[in-house]
């Protein structure tokens, strides 16, 4: 993608959607935290089913602690990987007891001590709970980022680097937001759906594809 075009692809996304968001439900940190971790391998819907259960019951890292691991296991078997997410998550709540005072810390470098939380998870909990400038690369911002053109690169730390340089930083505290969206939507994995993007003059796809007959 021609770095011309990148502050239009942008401006044209948020057009269409001026206040992004995940599509993963909470109202704190630590439950943003728990939705993610759960998420790997899972849709937000399917995550959003459990934590419906789970957070009315059980919402901050000592009320999880208290579920015990069976509880747990129960609030959340509709989950994929369920057994391995429901250990990760007790031990992220014992050590967010022992040594954060049950708060979720702001630092990625912390965020990546706790079991079950990667690069990509801390990324979007800085970003969504805390509002810094991050981008979180799953495989919907990957595949757009190659894609297009926008920051090609051949893994996801690749591909976050490169569009921490190409983003620009009016766009930066949004465009996780934008790009997941586009992906899971749009620019879908198997057959992209170029008849319906807004943003399709900027693309660098080719060839474009046609709505089905």
């Amino acid at each position: 993608m021609k770095r011309e075009h990148i502050e239009p692809f942008f401006a044209t996304l948020r057009a269409a959607n001026p206040l992004p968001t995940t599509e993963l439900e909470f109202t704190t940190p630590f439950e943003l935290l728990t939705a993610v971790l759960l998420s790997a391998q899972a849709t937000d819907v399917g995550v959003n089913k459990a934590t419906r259960r789970l957070f009315p019951v059980a919402n901050t890292p000592q009320a999880i602690l208290d579920l015990g691991l069976e509880r747990l296991e129960g609030y959340i078997k509709t989950i994929g990987l369920y057994r391995t997410k429901a250990a990760n998550l007790l031990k992220t709540c014992r050590i967010l007891m022992d040594k954060h005072g049950g708060e979720i810390p702001r630092t990625r470098e912390a965020l990546e001590e706790l079991p079950g939380v990667g690069r990509k998870t801390a990324n979007v909990v800085l970003n969504v709970a805390f509002g810094e400038e991050t981008l979180a690369v799953d495989t919907h911002i990957f595949r757009v980022s190659n894609r297009t053109g926008l920051a090609p690169g051949k893994d996801v730390v690749a591909v976050e680097q490169a569009l921490m340089k190409r983003v620009p930083k009016e766009y930066m505290a949004d465009a996780h937001h934008w790009l997941i969206l586009h992906g899971r939507y749009v620019c879908v994995a198997r057959t992209p759906r170029c008849w319906e993007c807004a943003v399709i003059q900027y693309c660098d796809y080719k060839p474009k594809t046609a709505p089905p007959r």
